[in-house]
């Protein structure tokens, strides 16, 4: 009983935020404010306290643009945890635009959608994602195209990396590609392991909603986000190899982070200013100090 209340909470809570922020969102985009980035920032970090997913970090995402984050995929929430963690938007599949809220959300993401199976517009679309780069928009490609189970990185498709060639087109000099690996290693302090973790994963032949209740009802989910060192990206480079590259980089950071703290070396904490001005408005301890400190402990 007490989770379905923790759901209907979350659920209703989020909602109304969403409502909230939706028509300055709307017009911020409209005004190309930057405001149009920091919203939805903000929307994560306040939906990682609630959902409670806890985040840590290794490395930080690069300052430096144009900027491609080339991520793995496991789950919808894959998008609130990198959300959370900087300002960026992401690339997605065009389905996902008429997805019931979801859809919503990710326009208001300021979200690329992209038909991966049409290959005559992946010109047209690389384009499209290079003219963002190039005004300044850090933006995710999860390059697997589908959603693993956690447990390991699939094979990258190359076409979307083409965007960073568009951007060299549009703005010369070179563009940094950053791999990422997010992990799900625990749920309430205990490891997931290769047979939990789908908890928190969502392969595509697994319900939307089942899965998405049952993550919410959890609660205290821990995950770490590897970012890795930015490649840099110019005019004579090959996006094949560009791709190869950046997949074993990810594959080799989500084995580490499966593995266990010790083996990235310290972790860094996700904890900002803006989090210790949150914790302190709603009366809670920084998340992210708290999951540092426990791993510690542990190590």
């Amino acid at each position: 009983m007490i989770a379905w209340l923790r759901v209907g909470l979350i659920a209703s809570t989020l909602t109304l935020m969403t409502l909230v922020q939706m028509p300055l969102q709307n017009l911020a985009i409209a005004r190309k404010w930057r405001l149009a980035r920091r919203l939805p920032f903000l929307w994560h970090r306040i939906a990682c306290r609630l959902i409670g997913i806890r985040v840590t970090l290794n490395g930080r995402p690069a300052t430096e643009r144009p900027l491609l984050i080339v991520a793995n995929h496991q789950s919808w929430a894959d998008i609130t945890v990198l959300g959370r963690v900087t300002e960026l938007s992401f690339i997605a599949k065009a389905e996902v635009r008429s997805w019931p809220a979801f859809g919503t959300l990710a326009r208001l993401q300021r979200t690329v959608f992209v038909e991966r199976g049409e290959r005559h517009r992946t010109g047209e679309q690389a384009d499209a994602i290079a003219e963002r780069l190039v005004e300044g928009d850090a933006m995710v490609l999860f390059a697997e195209g589908t959603t693993s189970d956690g447990n390991e990185v699939l094979p990258f498709k190359t076409a979307l990396f083409g965007a960073a060639q568009a951007a060299l087109r549009q703005a010369g000099g070179a563009v940094l590609v950053q791999p990422v690996a997010v992990a799900y290693r625990g749920a309430h302090g205990l490891p997931l392991g290769r047979y939990g973790r789908p908890l928190a994963a969502w392969p595509g032949d697994v319900p939307l909603l089942p899965h998405l209740l049952a993550f919410l009802r959890e609660g205290a989910i821990d995950v770490e986000v590897s970012f890795g060192t930015p490649i840099p990206f110019d005019a004579g480079g090959d996006r094949k190899r560009l791709a190869r590259q950046v997949e074993s980089e990810v594959r080799r950071m989500l084995a580490a982070s499966l593995r266990g703290p010790n083996s990235h070396g310290r972790l860094q904490s996700v904890a900002s200013p803006d989090d210790s001005a949150l914790a302190r408005a709603t009366g809670q301890s920084d998340i992210g100090s708290e999951t540092e400190r426990s791993f510690q402990k542990g190590a």
